[in-house]
């Protein structure tokens, strides 16, 4: 492997706590089958390893695609998806809760103040009817890089709507121009 010294994989570091699997509908069936394992026997080998280490860890994951779909149609193993299955949440698609869009920016503002060391207070009243009308099909990944966009792009302390990437900007153009 090339491997010149130990190191914990992501499991033994989540070890104690919860590790977060996000699109886990992108597994490959292999990797399926190895969290299966995991799961099931709650323990890991390191590579090269011959020892299992007990692990205890919480599973949490993720994905934008329905997993009993998948499993109908044979692209995700019933196994692991009955294991992970336990508690379920479904969270509606951005363009559905409007209302939590001012409330993500000022997240992403804050979040991305203290990263790039600027004082940006907010977004400007258009800007926030702009995101609110737009209809996210990147959900909320989009919105936080579109947030980091036009922070980087931003000569005031407030966001503009001109700041925003240009397809949102222009569709937002094309909207205001047919109303």
């Amino acid at each position: 492997t090339g491997a010149v010294k130990k190191k914990d994989g992501l499991y033994l570091q989540a070890d104690g706590g919860t590790l977060f699997l996000d699109e886990i509908s992108t597994l490959k069936p292999e990797l399926q089958a190895k969290i299966l394992r995991v799961l099931e026997e709650r323990a890991v080998r390191r590579l090269g390893g011959n020892a299992e280490i007990k692990v205890d860890v919480r599973i949490v994951a993720a994905t934008n695609r329905d997993l009993a779909d998948m499993v109908a149609a044979g692209l995700f193993r019933e196994d692991l998806y009955h294991r992970l299955n336990v508690v379920q949440m479904r969270l509606p698609a951005l363009r559905d809760r409007t209302e939590d869009i001012p409330s993500l920016v000022g997240f992403f503002i804050k979040h991305f103040n203290a990263e790039m060391g600027k004082r940006i207070v907010g977004a400007e009243a258009d800007a926030v009817a702009m995101l609110r009308a737009y209809h996210w099909p990147g959900n909320i990944r989009q919105l936080r890089n579109a947030v980091e966009r036009a922070m980087l792009f931003a000569e005031g302390d407030q966001l503009e709507a001109g700041n925003f990437p240009p397809e949102i900007v222009d569709w937002w153009q094309k909207q205001k121009q047919t109303a």
